[in-house]
């Protein structure tokens, strides 16, 4: 069975997630750890669960999403991986500290790289890459089948999307993502996004209003 913790981290109301199996391999999506006492939660639930870190990823690279990329590579000796089109978004990282007056994360640079079409494995699990930009460039989010599970980044939110108003993001890009990537995985999909509680491909579909206002124009033409 294929399991899912996750944490909110950092200012920016981030959400971590740990994703693991009967195996106790796991894989550690957007760490946003920022300091020492964030870094002891995610640390402890790994030890006390047992669990092996086997991948640290970011389904993009805005600050709040990386802000636990040292630590963990560095504890677990992980390489970080990314798609290859957020390598500028995290290389601005250092930048966007400085506007905010945020220390630097001195996240370690991607040496490994996902695309649409690809497999992450661990353990006994397999989630299918899906390309979903519209929020950053190039984001990916992650999506396990057999578990009915979506770890969406900052696409789609529980009545809302990812912004698309920063460097790189496009709102009919999101949208089509949404539209053609999301809501044909099946109303019961759970959904777990970068901020905010879970939510389901089914209540976003029927209650979302950037959906629903968006499938109403469309019926309107």
């Amino acid at each position: 069975m294929t399991s899912v913790a996750f944490f909110t981290f950092n200012a920016f109301s981030e959400n971590t997630y740990i994703v693991y199996d009967d195996t106790k391999e796991c894989a550690i999506f957007d760490p946003g750890c920022s300091n020492d006492v964030e870094e002891a939660q995610l640390s402890t639930f790994i030890a006390e669960q047992q669990l092996k870190p086997i991948h640290l990823i970011n389904t993009h690279c805005h600050i709040d999403h990386v802000f636990g990329n040292k630590y963990v590579a560095e504890k677990y000796n992980l390489p970080l991986t990314i798609h290859e089109g957020e390598k500028p978004v995290l290389a601005f990282v250092p930048q966007v500290a400085q506007m905010y007056g945020l220390p630097n994360p001195n996240s370690p640079e991607a040496t490994q790289f996902l695309a649409e079409g690809d497999v992450l494995t661990f353990g006994n699990t397999q989630m299918d890459v899906l390309f979903t930009p519209g929020h950053s460039p190039a984001s990916i989010s992650f999506f396990c089948k057999a578990a009915k599970i979506l770890i969406a980044g900052d696409v789609l939110f529980e009545g809302s999307i990812g912004r698309t108003d920063l460097p790189g993001g496009n709102f009919d890009i999101l949208m089509n993502n949404i539209k053609q990537k999301f809501l044909p995985l099946g109303d019961e999909v759970q959904v777990f996004p970068g901020h905010g509680p879970s939510t389901t491909i089914g209540q976003e579909r029927l209650n979302n209003p950037f959906i629903t206002q968006t499938e109403r124009y469309r019926k309107m033409m």
